[in-house]
């Protein structure tokens, strides 16, 4: 009887990989509930990992529905990896090289190899533009330089808070934080003229530094101090606020609507201008959060569920 069973189990896993219905691009947060909803639609879901997420970076989040205390994120990847997995979604390692469209069938080319779905969700997030310094983005990984106030500015309450910007992103990152703090510091890195208000600045009690970036020092898990044209100044929270980038190339590649940040627009059911073709998570505009992705996931997941049903013929005619 077990031998039975593990044989179909195999038999099932093979078929969602070489005969998916619905491919999803991206595991992370975005991409993993996507197929927890669409294996609990009884659809054949392979799920392409391209490595590890933004998400794999959360030391702690505190802002995760549902874990008071905080957890990882590395946590909360793993749990979501089980569900999707506990519902028959196959997740798979490797990178999507090209994706089109043969006027039936979406085909995503990786390794050499070609997988054919008829709907495919983008979950492939963003970028992040990091200082050009060394060890940068170990620290951010450490939460010693952290990328996302939202997520965790509440950290930084009554401390003295420095941001990295070049352009008005950083103003404006630097005002969201004088909810926290009275101790705020804009460090801009770029030519004088991005910042278009740098009185604004000032009347919001923000300190400006105009100067490039010297060095990032740290010492015994914590940055001790930004260098910076020949002066030296210590912070308790340093953050960066240098933008990021869309992984949209697939989608570009498929004629899809782009925002002019590059991001995909999509409708209120995550769909694309490309029939069959959605997207969830931060590659699509709005907040980047993973409560949001997951929620945007959910939506996708079910349009196309019910899209591929009324293609089928499998509901009720208006």
């Amino acid at each position: 009887m077990r031998r039975r069973a593990v044989r179909s189990v195999a038999r099932r896993l093979a078929h969602a990989v070489n005969d998916p219905e619905v491919l999803i691009i991206g595991a992370g947060p975005a991409g993993l509930t996507a197929a927890t909803y669409l294996g609990r639609f009884r659809r054949r879901t392979l799920v392409a990992d391209g490595g590890a997420p933004r998400a794999s970076w959360i030391p702690l989040s505190h802002n995760m529905p549902g874990f008071p205390a905080g957890v990882t994120g590395a946590g909360i990847l793993k749990r979501m990896r089980e569900q999707a997995e506990e519902y028959g979604a196959v997740i798979t390692p490797g990178l999507i090289d090209r994706l089109t469209h043969d006027g039936e069938r979406f085909i995503a080319e990786r390794d050499g190899r070609s997988v054919r779905a008829r709907a495919v969700l983008l979950a492939t997030g963003v970028v992040d533009h990091h200082p050009d310094l060394p060890g940068v983005e170990a620290a951010v990984r450490r939460a010693l330089v952290r990328i996302c106030p939202i997520c965790d500015g509440y950290e930084a309450v009554g401390k003295a808070v420095a941001i990295i910007g070049q352009s008005d992103k950083g103003a404006r990152e630097a005002a969201f934080m004088r909810t926290y703090s009275n101790r705020v510091t804009l460090i801009h890195i770029g030519p004088p003229h991005a910042l278009s208000r740098p009185d604004e600045l000032e009347r919001l009690g923000v300190e400006l530094i105009l100067a490039p970036l010297d060095s990032i020092d740290i010492e015994n898990d914590r940055v001790t101090a930004l260098s910076y044209g020949g002066q030296s100044r210590a912070f308790d929270l340093v953050y960066s606020a240098l933008g990021a980038s869309p992984n949209a190339d697939l989608a570009r590649g498929l004629g899809a609507r782009l925002a002019a940040d590059g991001r995909l627009e999509v409708d209120l059911h995550q769909a694309a201008s490309v029939p069959g073709l959605y997207a969830a998570g931060d590659v699509v505009r709005g907040l980047n959060q993973i409560a949001v992705a997951t929620a945007e996931a959910a939506v996708a997941a079910t349009d196309i569920h019910n899209r591929l049903r009324r293609i089928d013929g499998l509901t009720v005619a208006d």
